[in-house]
């Protein structure tokens, strides 16, 4: 035996030929039909555990068809074994393994002078060296005309997100919730603007529950990028607008529906926030983001993988065709090996060569970048019957109130006016909490839905979290939600026997969701367990509403928390937000409910708390 050598020849659409040989008496062999024939005789090969133990000075003999017996040491084979097991396992014949550009890094591990001379496709081997290194990329000064200044993680996002666009690549933006994945995309899409790239718009799908946060956040932060937004019946006049659009956002539930529309263009980028819709490969969404073209793919998920492996199979199916190969044969060389078999040498395998394409941060490894709190302010608008609700609701009280007031006085209107505003208040939580017979049969429920996108995430996460209402029959609603989704939960409300159990499990990790009401659990707990806090409805007093988040933001707490206020875009609850920050004091005594109105809380606040929403 003369030498090892390896030949990569592309063929073509991403693809080339891994042409392995060994010398022997002046004549080249094909290494694959040779090792694919000992990996089968002998069982060790394909056993993570048993490979190990095969010393590398053992002598392993290779044999021909022509019966020509070759014997070479096993510290030569143990690499081909260890990176490229699944093409030999699934050996089709022939001479030469075919591979995707993207499986470049596991070449990496075979380029070692000592064992073998590679040759050809050097662009081959050098994306390989920079896959390999992709998640230590270094410094990129973020866009001019961002709104906001990136934490140093955000920055390294940034540049990561570059690097796959320069190299024609797509990858999965897997970030803990509350990193900001927004944030980053937002920067990413504008750093493409301002150097010239972004020539075609980049359309963005996402849950109807974020549409609002997209506009909003992009309004922000990057104010010169023009948005189409496309939602709501009247979104059909919109679609020839979107050549003339820097970004696109459409919906999930309307991708089908709109599918013939949406494919008349090209995009410079698709992006899928909260993939959970392509993690089904045969969902119809899924079918409908493989059909429309774009130079690059990015998905936007804190979950890629949550139940089994098949879903990251399907997110890579859409963001690189081909890379990890059929459903079918993925499963039996990948996920059946891995999932019932509990093959540790292809888990770790599978995960080397997703690793390039993944970038995950979770909170606790970037803690140091982030205060002890982060507030953050999620929005979500009203649409269909419960927009309707809510503003037959709105005009009903507005003439209420000011016909008590012309009658009655301000001073003298309190109960009606609270009584007002706590129907608006209903309407933006839940149409269910109101009493009426039409607010029953109203199937729409914004907030609910952007928090039932929110829990599962979070849980996956490993998250603690709090979840705040002044209302107990909202909670009611909620915990409805988590029986279905199977999400154990406790629960604290004023009619709650066991209260000291239900802090006992929280505290004990037994559960990861604790349900508590404002007058029961706002005040005299330690739940230092929790490391996220949700306001599902806003508190108009922010002393209390800060004395809840405090229930885990205090001494003990050795984890940043992360609070989320849930508010309904330009309702009632927006606009006591704006009057917080002027009037802090006013409208807590306004709105809360055991203060009474006074004088101080004049005729131009009751026009803004009842002006309509906005259209």
């Amino acid at each position: 035996m003369e030498a090892w050598d390896a030949d990569l020849t592309d063929s073509g659409h991403g693809w080339f030929e891994l042409d392995m040989g060994i010398v022997v008496e002046g004549e080249r062999l094909p290494l694959a039909p040779l090792l694919a024939s000992l990996f089968r005789r002998d069982g060790r090969w394909l056993e993570a555990s048993l490979l190990a133990q095969v010393a590398d000075g053992e002598m392993v003999e290779l044999v021909t068809g022509a019966g020509l017996r070759i014997r070479v040491p096993a510290w030569r084979l143990k690499p081909l074994a260890a990176t490229l097991i699944d093409l030999f396992d699934g050996f089709a014949g022939g001479s030469s393994l075919r591979l995707s550009r993207f499986d470049a890094p596991r070449l990496t591990e075979l380029t070692d002078s000592a064992r073998w001379r590679f040759r050809g496709q050097s662009d081959v081997l050098a994306l390989a060296e920079q896959l390999s290194a992709a998640q230590g990329i270094g410094h990129i000064e973020p866009p001019r005309g961002l709104g906001l200044v990136l934490r140093h993680y955000q920055t390294e996002g940034l540049a990561w997100l570059q690097f796959l666009r320069e190299q024609n690549l797509a990858g999965i933006l897997a970030d803990d919730m509350g990193l900001g994945k927004t944030a980053q995309t937002l920067a990413h899409l504008l750093l493409e603007k301002e150097s010239g790239r972004l020539d075609r718009p980049a359309l963005i799908v996402l849950p109807t529950s974020l549409i609002f946060n997209w506009t909003n956040e992009a309004a922000r932060f990057a104010p010169g990028l023009s948005i189409l937004s496309l939602h709501g019946p009247e979104r059909k006049s919109r679609f020839a607008d979107i050549p003339r659009h820097d970004v696109v956002l459409t919906t999930y539930p309307l991708l089908w529906r709109d599918v013939t529309d949406l494919t008349r263009y090209a995009y410079h980028l698709l992006i899928l926030d909260e993939a959970q819709t392509v993690k089904n490969a045969r969902s119809q969404g899924a079918e409908v983001v493989r059909r429309i073209e774009a130079r690059h793919r990015l998905c936007l998920t804190g979950t890629p993988l949550e139940n089994h492996l098949g879903e990251l199979w399907s997110q890579f199916d859409f963001l690189l065709p081909g890379f990890l190969g059929s459903n079918q044969t993925f499963t039996k060389y990948w996920r059946t090996p891995i999932e019932k078999q509990g093959d540790v040498r292809r888990r770790e395998l599978l995960a080397r060569r997703v690793r390039p394409f993944i970038l995950r941060r979770k909170k606790e490894e970037v803690a140091r970048e982030l205060p002890p709190k982060t507030i953050m302010v999620r929005k979500v608008e009203l649409a269909g019957g419960q927009r309707d609700l809510y503003e037959t609701v709105r005009v009903a009280m507005d003439a209420k109130v000011r016909e008590e007031i012309a009658s009655k006085g301000f001073n003298r209107s309190q109960i009606v006016i609270l009584d007002a505003l706590l129907k608006l208040r209903q309407v933006c939580c839940d149409p269910r909490l109101l009493k009426s017979k039409a607010a029953q049969k109203i199937k729409e429920r914004a907030k609910l839905d952007l928090l039932m996108t929110m829990l599962p995430e979070l849980v996956e996460e490993g998250r603690k979290i709090l979840v705040f209402s002044q209302f107990t029959s909202m909670l009611a609603l909620i915990a409805r939600e988590l029986r279905l989704l199977a999400l154990d939960y406790a629960l604290l409300c004023g009619d709650t026997g066991d209260r000291e159990e239900q802090v006992r499990r929280f505290q004990a990790g037994e559960v990861p969701i604790f349900l508590i009401s404002l007058r029961a659990g706002g005040v005299g707990l330690n739940l230092t367990a929790a490391d996220t806090v949700i306001h599902y409805d806003p508190w108009w007093n922010p002393a209390a509403e800060n004395q809840a988040t405090d229930r885990a933001h205090r001494l003990g707490q050795d984890k940043p928390v992360f609070v989320y206020k849930l508010i309904v875009a330009g309702s009632i609850e927006e606009r006591i937000l704006v009057l917080q920050e002027g009037k802090a004091e006013l409208a807590a005594r306004i709105l809360s409910a055991d203060h009474g109105v006074e004088a101080k809380f004049g005729s131009e606040d009751i026009s803004a708390l009842f002006a309509p929403l906005a259209s």
